[in-house]
């Protein structure tokens, strides 16, 4: 909970710490903005041409993250100081083993199922809630007719339409309708972990220990840091160029490293793509550390130990 309430207070705070130094006669690219691009790019409180005709959504997304992290951390302050040292002897629900196979996946089925729906608030904010920011009209749209032609859709993912794979999206049409696609994918997906254990053929191929499921969700954050990097960098239908500048160009220095086509120019797309980049590098660093040591390598002598010991999953 108490990490819930950091993401979220974060989140809070940045928004009404951008929106303080926010100037309206400038662009948002130019002013280091990483939030409130992605709030107009949703259709927030602008209008033709990506003029911010108010602030006022602006104020009230991030007044309503910051109180509801007070409550999120009231609740973890609650639980850490008069709540029951544990949980699970009066609630069997939130007990678990690392070794329980069954409650592993369940808490993953409930992930994908939240990751869904939340795929489908945007499908909803564009289809019914005054839509989003199309840089095709330079206006906020609402979405009437989203692809559901799955050989579109999957077309992007084999590369079969437009370039950069996924994040040549461009339009607004396939961004809702890969949403939507998305979303029942994940929902399904969450029911069936929810409703069924591992199979057995399955057990040998994870190691089912803390640490394992660290390394899982480090590479799982790698993998998306990566592919938010491609997006950011190259895509201006998700990421209009009048909010975060213009699509930027690798180039290679003793790293790579994304820049503007004028190198001197640093834009939000700029700031975003670089740091995405830098986080997912050091996201795989640490998979590939705690995969190491959960499989029972000792990084001091460079060999798998012989006292390791692999838990066995309990089915």
């Amino acid at each position: 909970m108490c990490i819930r309430d950091r993401i979220v207070f974060w989140a809070g705070a940045m928004t009404l710490f951008e929106l303080a130094h926010f100037n309206p006669a400038k662009p948002m690219y130019e002013q280091g903005l990483i939030l409130l691009p992605h709030l107009a790019a949703q259709g927030w409180g602008v209008g033709a041409g990506g003029e911010v005709t108010s602030t006022f959504p602006y104020f009230a997304i991030g007044s309503i993250h910051l109180i509801s992290s007070a409550f999120l951390g009231y609740g973890g302050i609650f639980h850490a100081l008069r709540g029951p040292a544990t949980l699970e002897n009066r609630f069997r629900f939130f007990g678990y083993d690392w070794a329980d196979t069954g409650k592993m996946t369940t808490i993953l089925g409930i992930h994908l199922v939240l990751l869904g729906i939340g795929a489908f608030l945007l499908v909803a904010k564009a289809m019914y809630f005054d839509g989003l920011y199309d840089p095709a009209v330079e206006n906020v749209r609402v979405v009437t007719n989203p692809t559901l032609n799955p050989a579109r859709i999957y077309g992007y993912l084999f590369g079969a339409v437009g370039n950069f794979w996924i994040a040549g999206v461009d339009n607004l049409e396939d961004v809702v309708g890969g949403h939507i696609w998305v979303g029942g994918i994940l929902i399904l997906g969450g029911l069936f972990h929810i409703a069924t254990r591992p199979f057995q053929w399955t057990h040998p191929l994870f190691v089912w220990s803390g640490e394992a499921y660290l390394s899982y969700s480090l590479g799982a954050l790698a993998l998306m840091g990566f592919i938010a990097t491609l997006f950011v960098s190259v895509n201006t239908t998700v990421y209009p160029e009048v909010f975060y500048g213009p699509a930027l160009t690798i180039r290679q220095n003793f790293v790579p490293y994304f820049s503007s086509p004028d190198p001197e120019f640093v834009t939000s797309r700029t700031w975003l793509a670089n740091t995405h980049f830098w986080l997912a590098f050091f996201f795989l660093q640490g998979h590939i550390w705690h995969a190491l040591r959960s499989r029972g390598l000792d990084f001091r002598k460079g060999r798998v130990s012989e006292a390791a010991i692999l838990p066995k999953p309990i089915a």
